[in-house]
């Protein structure tokens, strides 16, 4: 059997980024083959990735990049089990190169960015699970988002594990930078189900109409009077959850509607993501 160096571990640990310990087993194990160590590796990371598939994931970072002309965002999270992971470097590395491949494929949806191809000619997916075979921890991209409009503001929260993407429309001339990212923290913070009234589901409606009906009856209102009651009802959660018809956090004197249109008139918000990593 080929005498295993220091020098050819350093060598497979430059190539593959895995610890010492687990490039010598892999020498060892290959016969001296770089290119069978390499492959024991990756398969090393793939068993790591099919035992912990079931564990929580629950710390991570969100990241965003909005096109220099502001009309296109990117959202990502991507997700491990602990926070000391979601530290190191490789992790947050992982993570850009996450981002960065989504910018350049522009792709539509999660499995497309999965599978984009890498400069080495892997997938995303097998560099991030090539990283869970270093680490010893499932890693996941818990979400992805794409959105294109007149004008896209992005906000990351200072816990890096929540993020927000808002598709602003009949921006005009203004320069909505700075109400685009007051509506994005707003989004983190206040959690809207949907734009406004319209935007909410049918099951929804329908849950929060027997809630409200639920809670008159406790209150001992004649039967009669429930279907008024909740209607009331419903409006207020029409008020408190949709974006459009949310006090802005800012100055409770307006909703986030009346905030764009007094920017400039007839500015609206056409969509948004909300992006959360729950610990």
């Amino acid at each position: 059997m080929a005498a295993i160096t220091a020098a050819d571990v350093n060598k497979l640990r430059t190539m593959t980024g895995a610890g010492m310990m687990d490039c010598k087993k892999a020498l060892v194990e290959a016969e001296g083959d770089f290119e069978a160590a390499r492959d024991l590796l990756r398969k090393q990371g793939q068993k790591i990735a099919d035992k912990r598939s079931d564990n929580e994931t629950s710390e991570g970072v969100v990241l965003a990049a909005v096109s220099q002309d502001g009309t296109n965002g990117k959202l990502v999270s991507l997700a491990c089990e602990t926070e000391p992971v979601s530290k190191v470097p490789d992790f947050k590395e992982l993570a850009q190169r996450i981002l960065d491949t989504a910018v350049k494929t522009d792709a539509a949806t999660k499995e497309e960015l999965l599978a984009a191809s890498q400069e080495d000619g892997r997938a995303l997916q097998e560099h991030i699970t090539d990283l869970m075979g270093k680490i010893g921890e499932k890693l996941v991209v818990t979400a992805y988002e794409n959105i294109t409009a007149e004008k896209v503001a992005s906000y990351i929260h200072s816990d890096n594990k929540k993020g927000v993407l808002v598709a602003m429309k009949n921006v005009g001339g203004a320069d909505v930078s700075t109400v685009g990212r007051d509506v994005a923290m707003q989004i983190v913070a206040m959690k809207p189900v949907a734009l406004d009234k319209d935007g909410v589901d049918a099951a929804t409606i329908e849950r929060e109409i027997e809630i409200g009906k639920e809670q008159a009856r406790a209150d001992g209102k004649p039967e009669a009077m429930l279907e008024k009651i909740a209607q009331g009802k419903l409006n207020k959660f029409y008020k408190e959850s949709t974006l459009l018809n949310q006090e802005f956090v800012k100055d409770n004197s307006m909703t986030i509607a009346q905030l764009l249109d007094k920017t400039s008139k007839g500015l609206t918000v056409s969509d948004f993501k909300r992006v959360a990593i729950i610990g």
